[in-house]
């Protein structure tokens, strides 16, 4: 569009009309210069007859125009009494006239936009992001993108979608990689050098380094962290004696160790896959009948709810009989385990009753909360009740011995005789009329009052479970209804039904903890989640594995991924809901995934983050063989490699012959791996050497080449040891190592010039005739020499290391005097800039002014 400008003053009324004529044919000039689009007539001036021209402007058509606008409507301005606008306000009618033109379309051009718009479909199509008018706004955070100003020909056209802007991906890399590293020191950036050196942070064994005090977010700390002092603290994982925790820990991981395959995967990293012959069972079996420990009864839990049932059943059996058959047995395993779990303190309830007041009908309760049903009616008939014995024995019957139990409780509610009945005696009624939850008495007054019993009451939450399962449901009643009922009262806050508290916390003065418990969320004892595993599909396997559900400690994750374990990668019943898709890990290759059915299938952060905290625990219990078991189970390739080889690099001081056979005889772990551990902290030790014969055994020859380059090499150039030198760097050529050209070979090189050269000048002086391939091999040596001394300062670049310089100098000063001995003339001016002493340069240039005079003589 052509730039014009627009005005008109009060001295140029004669010559305003054509003028603005030619501006609106600027700015419009797909109309044409002098004709109408429509009509093709060609358009009249404007005139000069009234105000009235500002409404009938440039383009006043005929009154038979085609034109796909309406002629505008002129009716109004008959009214002669009417003051136009720009007349009442001032304004000059030529100027107004301009104006509106360069504002304001014309209805053809109007008309043919609109024609344009419809026959071009929009494109998408990436869009450059548009100027950020913002200050100091940052596209990587959303923040500073805006939405592009986007016109429409009309309101009947919608507006484009905004284009597709692709967001900015951000990657971690390794610290070798980084754009900082090497600038660590640079103060200019404190932020950058001190960033990492504040932090609280973990070091070996699970110690924890920080500064001032440790505390929550929400409490006020009396330290302050503007301190040089550092803390070091052990941070405890277990609440249990640690020889007992670690007793236990290696009791099941060399069990799981027995029944697992170690072998390497598609990429080449060893990875562990437990067999389906790891069963509960194979757990239970580690632990005498008579322990009635709280890991001895979760794994005897496990084996009744989820090891596999063989039914002893012929195959043409249907799968309903099968599944039915399955149910009962399920549910009668349950039945004996929890009878056996809850023993001991039926056991002790009974001794109670009977030692002090002989109460014989609150141990006959008590034993029937154990479902010890002959026992209590043992009991019953040594008290001469032969009556109420009869119809214990026949307690869980059909519904028609419920019913004539609860009609009797009923007559005893209304005749409101029950208030003369022991409450232990109309619990037991209770029980066998299938009342599990309150019992309701006779709402009599003053003597004739009975009040309601909870049978619930001051039993702990197993007991309470089994009186929905043994009396509160019928025969055919599955885990899954008896579970509900006591689920739903639970939830609910019944006050007379205990709610499922962790082992740690029953009884009236719980164990003590070293760990602050969220009392507000109270976890769920791990027995009563497994339970919930089994009974409710809807239950998340990470909810049942919280460690406050198996211990006091947040951290004690023992039994949590043993549970993981056999659930999810050997018996395959239950897993983490974030359980990617099969394709994103699994690195076996097929014909190891058809010959095992328990590989690991997608991807579970969950599984791995439990796995890295276990290890951590078994790390800080000094069992780093067990602790490389556990990472062994890591699902994804290069995450396992990387976490077993920082593990292998903290504890490396503690790897000594029996271990290293552990890790690389039982577990498969690559010997390259423990090599390489023990060169970094040889390296951290100052133990330079070592590190490097370390690296090589490890067959990490780029790391082995940086040492011997930048440590081991400048020892050796001062001491002026060649052959050591050569020893160094001849261990690594012939290997792919990345700089070898540019580094190590060069001093290679150097070490080949100064041991070569002497050796070929000595045969030169005491041979009579000069040999030609001796000659040869002097030309080639002598042509070299520049070379290498332009190459030198790029080989030992630290320059505030005094060895490098030191180093540098001595190099440049040999190959210069052996150069000064044979041909001091190929050397050009290479010395002006090397950093080489001034005698170094002026021997040179002696040797340079003797050997021209020389060649004049013998020219002359």
């Amino acid at each position: 569009m052509t730039r014009f400008r627009a005005y008109a003053t009060d001295s140029d009324e004669e010559g305003s009309s054509s003028d603005a004529s030619i501006l609106v044919e600027q700015i419009l000039p797909a109309a044409g210069p002098s004709t109408n689009r429509a009509t093709g007539r060609p358009r009249q001036p404007p005139s000069n007859s009234g105000d009235s021209d500002l409404y009938t402007d440039l383009h006043e058509q005929d009154a038979g125009s085609e034109s796909d606008s309406p002629p505008p409507n002129t009716s109004r301005l008959t009214d002669q009494t009417l003051i136009p606008w720009a007349r009442q306000v001032g304004v000059d009618r030529q100027k107004m006239l301009v104006m509106q033109s360069a504002l304001f379309r014309a209805p053809e051009e109007e008309a043919a936009m609109r024609d344009i718009s419809r026959q071009q479909p929009p494109k998408h199509r990436l869009l450059a992001p548009p100027a950020i008018s913002r200050k100091h706004s940052r596209d990587s955070e959303g923040e500073g993108l805006r939405a592009d100003s986007r016109q429409r020909p009309s309101f009947a056209h919608d507006i484009d979608p905004a284009p597709f802007r692709p967001s900015r991906k951000y990657a971690r890399v390794e610290s070798s990689a980084s754009a900082v590293a090497g600038h660590e020191g640079a103060l200019i950036d404190c932020g950058l050098s001190f960033g990492r050196s504040f932090r609280v942070g973990w070091g070996p064994g699970g110690t924890l380094a920080h500064l001032g005090s440790l505390c929550a977010p929400w409490n006020n700390s009396t330290s302050t962290a503007n301190s040089s002092v550092v803390t070091i603290v052990t941070i405890p994982t277990v609440a249990a004696g640690k020889q007992e925790a670690t007793d236990l820990a290696s009791k099941l991981l060399s069990h799981n160790l027995t029944h697992t395959v170690i072998e390497p995967d598609a990429d080449g990293i060893p990875a562990a896959t437990p067999s389906r012959h790891l069963t509960f069972a194979s757990f239970e079996s580690l632990f005498p009948s008579t322990d009635k420990s709280f890991e001895a009864t979760l794994f005897r839990l496990g084996h009744a709810l989820f090891d596999p049932i063989e039914l002893h059943l012929a195959s043409s059996i249907n799968n309903d009989i099968r599944q039915r058959t399955q149910a009962v047995r399920r549910k009668a395993a349950l039945s004996s385990w929890l009878q056996d779990a809850v023993s001991p303190a039926v056991e002790a309830e009974v001794d109670e009753s009977l030692s002090g007041h002989q109460d014989w009908a609150r141990a006959v309760f008590a034993l029937l909360t154990g479902n010890q049903v002959e026992k209590s009616c043992q009991i019953a008939l040594d008290y001469s009740n032969v009556k109420l014995a009869t119809l214990i024995s026949q307690v869980g019957g059909d519904d028609e011995f419920k019913d004539d139990i609860s009609a009797q409780l009923t007559l005893w509610r209304e005749q409101r005789i029950d208030v003369h009945i022991d409450a232990n005696i109309r619990k037991i009624y209770a029980l066998l009329a299938g009342i599990v939850d309150v019992l309701e008495g006779s709402k009599g007054t003053g003597l004739e009052r009975c009040p309601d019993i909870p049978l619930g009451k001051g039993l702990d939450w197993k007991r309470a479970f089994g009186l929905h399962l043994w009396f509160g449901e019928s025969l055919d009643a599955s885990i899954a209804d008896s579970f509900a009922t006591y689920d739903q009262l639970v939830k609910v806050g019944s006050p007379h039904v205990a709610a499922p508290v962790p082992w740690y916390r029953e009884g009236s003065s719980p164990a003590a903890s070293a760990w602050k418990l969220p009392v507000e969320t109270d976890p769920p004892d791990a027995l009563f989640s497994l339970i919930k595993l089994f009974a409710d599909p809807e239950h998340l396997l990470s909810h049942a594995l919280s460690p406050f559900s198996f211990s006091p400690s947040p951290s004690d994750f023992r039994l949590p991924w043993h549970i993981y374990i056999l659930l999810s990668r050997c018996l395959r019943v239950r897993d983490f809901t974030d359980r990617g898709d099969t394709s994103i890990n699994d690195a076996r290759t097929e014909e190891a995934q058809s010959d095992s059915d328990s590989g690991v299938e997608g991807h579970s952060p969950s599984a791995d983050l439990l796995a890295n905290s276990y290890a951590l625990q078994l790390e800080e219990m000094d069992m780093l063989q067990e602790a490389v078991f556990v990472l062994l189970h890591l699902e994804g390739s290069s995450g396992r490699r990387r976490a077993i080889q920082d593990m292998l690099s903290r504890n490396a001081p503690k790897i000594d012959d029996w271990m290293m056979r552990g890790l690389v005889g039982s577990l498969k772990i690559p010997v390259a791996w423990v090599n390489e551990a023990k060169a970094i902290h040889a390296l951290f030790a100052g133990q330079v050497y070592e590190a490097y014969e370390l690296y090589l055994m490890a067959g990490m020859y780029t790391a082995a080449h940086e040492l011997a380059v930048t440590e081991l090499a400048p020892d050796a150039i001062i001491r002026k040891d060649l052959e050591l030198l050569e020893e160094l760097l001849h261990r690594i050529s012939g290997h792919p190592v990345e700089g070898w050209h540019s580094r190590g070979k060069v001093l290679l090189d150097y070490a080949h010039v100064m041991t070569r050269l002497p050796e070929l000048r000595e045969r030169l002086d005491t041979l009579t005739a000069p040999d030609a391939a001796d000659a040869a091999e002097i030309e080639e040596l002598t042509r070299s020499v520049p070379k290498l001394i332009q190459q030198l300062p790029d080989v030992l670049v630290e320059h505030s290391d005094i060895r490098h310089r030191a180093a540098l100098a001595e190099m440049i000063s040999g190959l210069t005097s052996r150069l000064d001995q044979l041909r001091p003339l190929v050397l050009g001016q290479q010395l002006r800039t090397a950093r080489v002493a001034e005698a170094t340069k002026l021997e040179h240039i002696r040797a340079t002014a003797y050997e021209k005079f020389l060649r004049s003589v013998e020219v002359a």
